[in-house]
């Protein structure tokens, strides 16, 4: 009988300590995939506690290039996804990669590069225009080269011009391989133009003589997606949870968090879900 007892009350420990790893398991954080631009701003940093505060659901942020970040979700490692690429974007969720893409929010993209303006673009309000008179000049350019979705609109740009930039791949075209924080480190201390978000750029401590010499032109506006991983070619993602992230990015709420962030007081992102 005190055996009976002792294996009883042993496997009531069991079930009970099974059903704490298990609880334990559906509050853990929810992987969100992300870009390097609401990283190194420090948007994320702001605005994800908020959402923790009100719904005690956890957020682990993987910061990688958009391209990247679309991979991970392919594979299942991430539940969702915050990034900024529309027609990569949509084809993820038209293969079924998403559940849906909601907007978010947007800012711009600017082009930057040494106060002395070696290939005198100041002022031009045509971006393609301004790399290809950064081509004729020779002036170095550091592309982030990483399928990101700054890489991506800077290719973009190229593919209006005549040049293709890789031919001059590791001349005055140089390819950092980097997040955007990094790519601008770069560029300051080769004394070269980029192209970078603006959120990034105002945020960017280490500026030395760099300043931007372009804005404005209708390429350069930079949309933000979020996407929900489908459940239904990952079904272990954290589905419920992942939405109630969407939710909360889309809601007033989220929306005025988003709109309330800034640095040095100026907002780096505008919130724009419908």
């Amino acid at each position: 009988m005190v055996a009976r007892i002792i294996r009883c009350a042993t496997a009531a420990l069991l079930f009970s300590f099974a059903l704490g790893v298990s609880a334990q398991a559906q509050n853990g954080p929810i992987t969100l995939a992300s870009t390097t631009s609401t990283e190194n701003s420090g948007l994320l940093g702001a605005i994800l506690p908020q959402f923790t505060a009100e719904t005690g659901i956890p957020v682990r942020v993987v910061a990688v290039g958009t391209g990247a970040a679309l991979n991970i979700g392919r594979q299942g490692d991430a539940d969702i996804l915050l990034v900024h690429a529309r027609s990569d974007e949509d084809a993820f969720v038209t293969a079924g990669y998403g559940a849906y893409r909601r907007d978010v929010m947007f800012n711009d993209f600017v082009i930057v590069g040494p106060r002395d303006d070696p290939a005198n673009i100041s002022g031009m309000q045509d971006a393609s225009r301004a790399l290809t008179r950064m081509a004729e000049t020779g002036s170095t350019f550091v592309s982030r080269g990483d399928d990101s979705g700054t890489h991506k609109a800077e290719l973009r740009l190229w593919a209006e011009t005549d040049i293709d930039p890789q031919s001059a791949s590791g001349g005055w075209y140089k390819e950092s391989g980097s997040g955007m924080g990094a790519t601008l480190n770069t560029a300051a201390g080769l004394g070269a133009y980029t192209l970078t978000d603006r959120g990034t750029w105002l945020s960017f401590r280490n500026r030395g003589d760099m300043e931007i010499l372009l804005e404005g032109d209708p390429p350069l506006f930079n949309p933000y997606g979020v996407l929900l991983v489908n459940p239904k070619r990952h079904p272990h993602i954290r589905a419920d949870d992942a939405e109630k992230l969407v939710t909360w990015l889309t809601s007033s709420t989220g929306q005025a968090a988003i709109a309330a962030f800034r640095v040095d007081g100026q907002q780096l992102f505008f919130p724009n879900a419908e």
